[in-house]
């Protein structure tokens, strides 16, 4: 009999490798992490079973190197959360783990036990601590209520209208379970929110606080994840959904705070996983409760807790009193007609901007594109320019004056004239960089600063914006998307969103769900404090009907009418929605392999298949796309239909004519 591990390695591939255990070498435990050959060089693999078995004369088994460390570091409900992950998002067990563990946790030279960063300092924390608020009596009921539903339902749903102190409620929740020894994990979507958040816990818990997500170092995320993994005590993890891969002990609770947002799923790479999901699959190996927070739930989560499946507790007034925002439509196509525009700015929105600023208050203008231009065009033969890499129009950055892919991040130098015909090449559109120009030009006065992805790639960028803002260094913050996600200043009294006609026309079935949460969500930043706040929507479609949710705050209404609208289209959460997306270097190898992945699918499914397409943006990083969907009901075994895809899947990769065409299933796709 011979010793043998099966052993995880950090690929795309869907089996495990076995490798034998040296004669003077212990057997290593399940979840620890052993160096082995692969290849030509030497890779870290984790242990999933260990097991004894003979060997056929003949047969070689390459041995394992080294066991790195004296103790497990995967523990046993994480390996279960890894196979899950697995299992349920169609992605091989070595994507999982790759995504899951630190880097430093893949470097053979780093020893668990020998770390040299024995504790993680706390930025700005001083070491006193303050107690928390009380509640008022809004706040206290929902506590009440959110205890009630916990003893029938493990997951509950908190809708609570912006301002409403969901955040307050949440601290009281987690003292008690730091109190009873448990450790909890506070979820956020944006790395943003971490800044302000981590100021107001650190003050009441202290150095039971940590924070994790992908802008802290490696060294950190390794020593808190080392911390996390050998120290049992009571302690709050704040993160990004990466947080969910820490080793928790005792965990009593996960808060999910603005779980409707889309930031909670990963798109690329694999696994690409929801949060929400991961994190009930979490409290249920756990025992623990989830409690889910927005002012504008997901349609899903709201119709789990219509249907009684999670619990469900609102909080519909705002934190003292205070006036949900009132908002304003600016048709423009009549300040247009009117010629009442100053460049990107109606007449009645620049007037409410200097009244404001008169008075020494503290405006947000949020635009959800970044860069100056989105695209250059050539005024005589309509020629747009394109990356070479990606089917998508490259967009003009006036810093460093240069066109730049979002997709892949490819930079090319700004053409002076067009390439195909010699005409003028014109600006059209505009993006976060050429409003922070205009605000400077008509509002000179002003202190103006801009976040969004460009302006935040250092390490503390947020930080260092979001605390200008909050100490009136800055007047007028522009932002993307970043500025609408729970941040709380105390002197916004205006908000203005200046494109919201893009926010509603993208070809999703969600578009329309997203664009409210968006607008809702960034109006709930204005009159947090003292008078009612004021938001300004600027559109050429005013009528839209989405807007007229968002003026009412009908987060109700809105969900009816969805709701009833995703029924009869067949949408989540009726139907599970499986996107396929085939990729390879070659557009008519792929275009075969979809049409005949689709065709063989459409014969087991049916019309639960969708024809193939291809997309909007249809190369990526010079990869070819196609895709389709298949949508399962809601009652039907999903594990079933994943099993017959994944044989589909496996056939049509195994032909010759397909070879190299890479097949990416998402599963609930956002």
């Amino acid at each position: 009999m011979t010793d043998l591990v099966d052993v995880i390695l950090p690929l795309a591939i869907r089996d495990t490798y076995t490798y034998a255990i040296p004669s003077d070498m212990p057997m290593p435990d399940i979840g620890s992490r052993v160096l082995v050959p692969l290849a030509r060089k030497v890779v870290i693999g984790i242990v999933l079973r260990p097991h004894s078995a003979p060997l056929s004369p003949g047969i070689t088994i390459r041995e394992v190197i080294q066991l790195l460390d004296p103790f497990p570091i995967i523990t046993t409900p994480q390996l279960k959360l890894w196979q899950w992950m697995s299992s349920y998002y169609m992605c091989p067990l070595g994507d999982v783990m790759a995504a899951a563990l630190p880097a430093k946790a893949l470097d053979h030279h780093y020893s668990m036990a020998e770390s040299k960063r024995r504790r993680v300092v706390i930025d700005h924390f001083n070491g006193t601590t303050i107690p928390k608020n009380a509640l008022n009596t809004p706040q206290a009921e929902a506590l009440r209520n959110i205890y009630t539903q916990f003893e029938s339902h493990d997951i509950v749903l908190l809708q609570g209208v912006t301002s409403s102190g969901k955040t307050e409620i949440y601290i009281h929740l987690i003292e008690e379970q730091l109190q009873l020894g448990h450790q909890v994990l506070y979820l956020v979507p944006e790395i943003a929110l971490t800044t302000q958040l981590t100021d107001r816990l650190q003050r009441i818990f202290g150095t039971q606080l940590r924070v994790y997500h992908s802008r802290v170092s490696d060294a950190q995320r390794m020593e808190i994840y080392r911390q996390q993994l050998l120290d049992h005590s009571p302690r709050l993890i704040v993160g990004a959904r990466s947080a969910v891969f820490l080793p928790m002990h005792h965990l009593g609770l996960i808060i999910m705070d603005e779980e409707h947002e889309s930031s909670y799923k990963q798109q690329e790479p694999a696994p690409r996983y929801h949060a929400r999901a991961v994190a009930a699959m979490m409290a249920s190996h756990a025992n623990a409760k989830l409690l889910l927070g927005s002012a504008t739930p997901s349609i899903e989560s709201r119709f789990l807790a219509e249907r009684g499946k999670y619990g469900f507790v609102t909080l519909t007034q705002r934190y003292q009193g205070l006036q949900l925002p009132a908002i304003s439509l600016i048709d423009l196509k009549q300040q247009y007609h009117r010629k009442e525009m100053y460049m990107h700015f109606s007449d009645p929105l620049v007037l409410r901007i200097r009244q404001e600023l008169e008075q020494k208050k503290q405006i947000i203008l949020f635009l959800n594109r970044r860069g100056y231009a989105p695209y250059i065009q050539c005024t005589q033969c309509g020629k747009i320019p394109t990356c070479s890499d990606c089917n998508v129009s490259l967009t003009y950055h006036r810093f460093g004056h240069t066109l730049v892919c979002h997709y892949c991040g490819r930079s090319y130098p700004v053409p002076t004239q067009c390439p195909e015909c010699g005409g003028e090449m014109k600006l059209h559109g505009f993006g976060t960089e050429r409003l922070e120009e205009e605000v400077s030009q008509l509002f000179p006065e002003a202190r103006v600063a801009r976040m969004d992805l460009d302006t935040t790639r250092k390490k503390n960028d947020y930080e260092h914006i979001i605390r200008a803002f909050s100490n009136h260094e800055v007047d007028i913050l522009i932002g993307t998307q970043m500025v609408t996600k729970g941040l709380h200043f105390d002197d916004v009294s205006l908000v203005a969103v200046l494109n919201a006609d893009a926010l509603i026309s993208q070809p999703d079935f969600r578009s329309y769900e997203r664009a409210y949460q968006m607008l809702e969500q960034v109006s709930g930043r204005a009159g947090r404090t003292g008078q009612q706040g004021a938001v300004f929507i600027q559109s050429f479609d005013i009528e839209h009907p989405i807007f007229r949710y968002v003026c009412d705050h009908a987060t109700d209404a809105f969900y009816q009418a969805q709701i009833e609208e995703r029924h009869r289209f067949h949408f989540p959460p009726f139907y599970r929605q499986i996107t396929l997306t085939l990729r390879h270097g070659n557009e008519e190898r792929v275009s075969q392999a979809a049409a005949w992945l689709q065709a063989q699918l459409a014969i087991i499914f049916g019309s639960r298949c969708t024809d193939v397409i291809t997309p909007a943006i249809s190369k990526i990083q010079s990869l070819h796309l196609r895709s389709f969907n298949l949508r399962i009901e809601a009652t039907s075994n999903l594990s079933k239909a994943k099993q017959l895809l994944q044989q589909q899947i496996d056939t049509m990769q195994s032909f010759p004519a397909f070879k190299g065409v890479q097949v990416l299933p998402d599963v609930d796709p956002q």
